[in-house]
């Protein structure tokens, strides 16, 4: 094909989904560009191997600015078809229904929860959820750990949470989405599902579905107001693609708003003072990148632990930390392979029990470092940028503490001894571990909210993903979201992508 309807930016957990919707239509011509690989890997699909991505070939291995006291970190995003849902820890739950209710009412009509509940359950099919709120035919199967292969530790953290007061539920993307819960995970039949599998690879065989991994876009044609194509490198050979109808950027929330600032399209003054041409002044592009802040206990065992078949998680609790909000405002669980933080030596064998702040107050950025569009962006995910953030990692940590104090945790775990190696025994009062957390805080790896959805002069596009001020360009990914969910937002993402696919329909119709 030469010439296409649609050209999707990103074959991510987003651009899969856009790509593999619009393709529907056999009238319809699709192209996909890539910056990644196609090819599947071991580490992309066995579940136990996902650690293996970080640093690899399907890994932008970006590093931020200093956060913190913590210097800078390590952020890892995916670069392979799938995007980050084909690297990820391939947790799948929805944020709290008041998340997407807060959205609509502050400016992002139509994308309430219940807006957003048909592609929720349209994305997903896990079966014996709640068919009222959760999907049953769709493309990604999801499910929990069966019970038969829950991890000693995982199940030991659980009880001991439960033990200690806190409620349970078995299903935080169902009716009641607070307590300790073992999540639904995107695997089926032993291996990752990520949306390049669900989606795209079924309809590979599509004449009208034109997919190229291994291209890097630079820059989006822009001509008279109207995007008209894309400018891309193919093997460092440079090319370019049309479109008679529209560009839809899922580059997620770090790449597209770094392509939208390399074409000219962001703060005025950031983009002159690189010598990039101005074509529409938007202050919100990059601004409000929002995460989820981590700190953890990290564990050392005498004997070896078993290791997880699954993706070193399992279990996760979705509690309020008691310092306010409408929704669960913390998230604990265990990561089961020994770690520690960086700078820090791991242990042998062992585990960490990890607290995220998931409703932070914290904001940041993406900037461009230069105009040179291989040149990684300066990353700003402002960790800890306020006290409350802080507080509540605080209080993470002590229900972590609290829970694993007692004997019925150890028993639980093992019959082996057990020590906690950090914080450790010097971290005696709340002063010690909010400076622990201070040089140690890192990042659940959630970027979102840097294209953000609304109707203020802050935001970058429309209820309908349209970019501002100009025509045949949408962004449909993590970057729209206004305010990040209070979980992993892969399942957001692909709700967000599934609208996008309906709206652009609609408006070709």
């Amino acid at each position: 094909m030469d010439g296409y309807d649609y050209i999707v930016v990103g074959g991510g957990s987003a651009g899969c989904v856009v790509a593999a919707r619009l393709a529907q239509d056999p009238s319809a011509r699709v192209l996909l560009l890539e910056a990644g690989s196609s090819v599947r890997t071991r580490a992309t699909t066995v579940p136990n191997a996902w650690p293996e991505n970080l640093g690899s070939a399907a890994d932008w291995a970006d590093v931020t600015v200093p956060q913190a006291k913590a210097g800078s970190l390590t952020y890892p995003r995916g670069r392979t078809l799938g995007g980050s849902g084909a690297i990820n820890g391939m947790a799948h739950a929805r944020g709290h229904r008041s998340v997407y209710d807060d959205w609509a009412a502050e400016g992002a009509e139509g994308w309430a929860f219940a807006d957003l509940l048909p592609y929720f359950r349209r994305s997903e099919s896990a079966a014996g959820r709640d068919p009222e709120l959760r999907g049953h035919d769709g493309p990604i199967r999801v499910g929990p750990v069966p019970q038969i292969d829950r991890h000693p530790v995982a199940a030991a953290f659980a009880a001991a949470l439960t033990a200690a007061g806190w409620p349970v539920t078995d299903d935080l993307s169902g009716p009641n989405q607070e307590g300790v819960c073992w999540v639904d995970l995107a695997i089926a039949d032993g291996a990752r599902v990520s949306s390049a599998d669900g989606y795209l690879r079924p309809m590979l065989g599509n004449p009208n579905l034109a997919v190229r991994p291994d291209c890097l876009v630079t820059k989006l044609m822009v001509d008279s107001g109207r995007c008209t194509g894309v400018s891309y490198l193919r093997g460092g050979v440079p090319a370019e693609a049309s479109c008679s109808g529209e560009v839809i950027l899922c580059a997620g929330a770090i790449g597209s708003p770094q392509l939208l600032m390399l074409s000219g399209i962001g703060a005025a003054d950031q983009l002159r003072s690189l010598g990039i041409d101005l074509v529409a002044d938007l202050a919100g592009v990059g601004q409000n990148l929002q995460d989820h802040p981590i700190a953890f206990a990290s564990y050392a065992a005498e004997n070896p632990l078993p290791v997880s078949r699954y993706n070193h998680g399992e279990m996760y609790a979705a509690l309020r930390s008691g310092l306010g909000g409408a929704y669960p405002d913390l998230h604990l669980f265990n990561i089961l392979f020994p770690l520690a933080p960086a700078g820090y030596e791991a242990p042998p064998s062992g585990y960490a029990l990890v607290a995220s702040v998931v409703a932070p107050e914290s904001r940041g950025s993406v900037r461009l470092a230069s105009a040179d569009p291989q040149a990684s962006p300066l990353i700003d995910p402002g960790l800890l940028r306020t006290d409350r953030d802080l507080d509540v990692l605080a209080a993470g940590m002590a229900i972590i503490k609290q829970a694993t104090s007692g004997r019925g945790f150890w028993g639980e775990v093992s019959r082996e001894r057990h020590r906690e190696v950090y914080p450790g025994p010097d971290a005696r009062t709340d002063g010690d571990v909010r400076e622990f957390v201070r040089r140690t805080v890192g990042s659940y790896f959630h970027p979102v909210g840097t294209c953000r959805l609304g109707r203020d002069e802050r935001a970058v596009v429309d209820a309908q993903l349209r970019v501002q001020g100009i025509d045949g360009l949408r962004v449909a990914d993590a970057s729209v979201m206004p305010a990040i969910p209070n979980a992993h937002p892969n399942a957001t993402v692909l709700a967000i992508a599934e609208r996008a696919a309906d709206l652009i329909r609609n408006f070709r119709s």
